[in-house]
């Protein structure tokens, strides 16, 4: 039966109750009370039956309700025996299993996407509405170099990384290619997503140092071979030249000048075959050849080498190291050939700040860390922000005149033994190049 239906013989019973006690006799017998007893007490039977099937049903559904506001999807409520309450409940029952469907739909979508994030190979820094970081994933934690609690909670502009100083110049919706002073290339992008109707920025960071690197590599191997293929023919078909026309003027008298001045020529070729060389060695790098050694022993022995040179330039040469550093894999000659490139660095940094007219003592410092970290640090001219992004380009040099292909032949050796590296000027004033394997 229907509530309406349940409210009306509730209103007609109450309705014959107030009938019979208005035309109740006012001497009635003993008959018409018990009959009116009688009645009350259907009366009230019918009541609890109302209250059952009215106010219980009221009861289940005010449950559901909590249980929507506890989100506890995963309850049921059980039907009543009334046909209007158990429309509300299975309605309830049919809304309660489509959100459960809906949050187990969401928690697998946001699963599956925090695994994705997770296991890309490109960095994902997401922020705030305040722009805070909010979050990262473990190829960003590896890119900024920093532990994910440095990171968390802060502003990319208060993150001492260069990384994260980049990130934060740029705009929204914008792309950068940004080149940091270890040699890497990112492809940085800043965007958003909305969610729960408010934009959220984040940004995307690709790592593209090994495919520029490759694309550079070819280049200016091609054009090297070029040059050296044209320059080496030509000075080579001048130089037999000019000695044969040396020789025959050689046997003339008043011909010393000229002579001279042939020999000038004859070397000044010679150089420029030597140019030309020292380009082309870059392009021939070879392969290393891999052998366990002592990173301690390694850096000592470069250490001795240029003992005498930083002595000669009134420089100290202060050496440490970390008995806990491990052993590495590396070919000796050529990192040999790195570390005394980069101490050759640091003494003419030294040089020119002197030659500026700076009469601070020059100092360098090698040290080694476990587990298997070198740095080399030096009070020299230091490096500019604007020079740092391109220290590792080829043929860029900041030396009157330099070449530009120390620091590329130094990347070269490094990315080939998988190093991870930096070049910069700190805070202290002091210039470090950072080699960790």
């Amino acid at each position: 039966m229907s509530l309406k239906a349940y409210f009306y013989v509730w209103a007609l019973l109450l309705t014959a109750l107030g009938v019979g006690l208005y035309f109740l006799p006012m001497g009635g017998t003993i008959y018409h009370i018990y009959v009116l007893m009688a009645y009350i007490f259907c009366v009230l039977i019918y009541l609890i039956v109302f209250y059952h099937k009215i106010v219980k049903p009221m009861h289940t559904i005010g449950n559901g309700m909590e249980l929507l506001r506890e989100q506890d999807f995963s309850s049921r409520l059980s039907p009543v025996g009334q046909y209007e309450a158990d429309r509300i409940v299975n309605v309830f029952n049919r809304m309660m299993d489509q959100l459960k469907q809906e949050r187990i739909r969401l928690r697998e979508q946001n699963m599956f996407l925090d695994l994705l994030i997770k296991a890309s190979p490109m960095g994902v820094v997401i922020l705030d509405l305040s722009d805070y970081v909010s979050q990262l994933n473990p190829m960003a934690v590896k890119m900024l170099d920093l532990p994910e609690d440095q990171v968390v909670g802060r502003h990319l502009e208060e993150v001492r990384c260069p990384l994260a100083h980049e990130l934060s110049l740029i705009k929204p919706y914008q792309t950068s290619v940004v080149r940091l002073n270890d040699a890497n290339i990112y492809k940085c992008t800043r965007s958003s997503f909305v969610d729960c109707g408010f934009p959220h920025p984040f940004f995307l960071i690709e790592r593209m140092t090994d495919e520029l690197m490759r694309a550079e590599r070819k280049a200016y191997e091609k054009v090297i071979r070029m040059i050296s293929h044209e320059v080496n023919n030509t000075t080579a078909g001048i130089t037999s030249t000019l000695d044969t026309v040396t020789q025959a003027l050689s046997d003339e008298s008043g011909m010393e000048d000229i002579c001279e001045v042939m020999r000038v020529c004859i070397e000044r070729c010679y150089s420029m075959s030597r140019f030309i060389t020292r380009f082309a060695d870059v392009v021939k790098i070879p392969e290393p050849n891999l052998v366990e050694r002592n990173l301690n022993e390694v850096v000592i022995n470069c250490v001795r080498f240029m003992e005498g040179m930083c002595e000669e330039q009134g420089i100290t040469l202060h050496w440490a190291y970390d008995a806990e550093v491990r052993k590495v894999n590396l070919d000796e000659s050529l990192f040999e050939q790195v570390l005394v490139n980069i101490l050759k660095n640091a003494v003419e940094s030294i040089v020119s700040r002197h030659q500026a007219g700076d009469g601070t003592p020059g100092e360098i410092w090698v040290r080694t860390q476990a587990p298997t970290e070198v740095e080399v640090a030096d009070n020299g001219a230091g490096i500019s922000p604007e020079t740092e992004s391109k220290l590792f380009s080829p043929f860029f040099s900041t030396k009157p005149n330099g070449q530009g292909i120390g620091l590329v032949f130094i990347r070269e050796v490094l990315t080939r033994h998988k190093c991870t590296f930096s070049l910069r000027t700190y805070e202290d004033g002091l210039t470090r190049f950072r080699i960790r394997f």
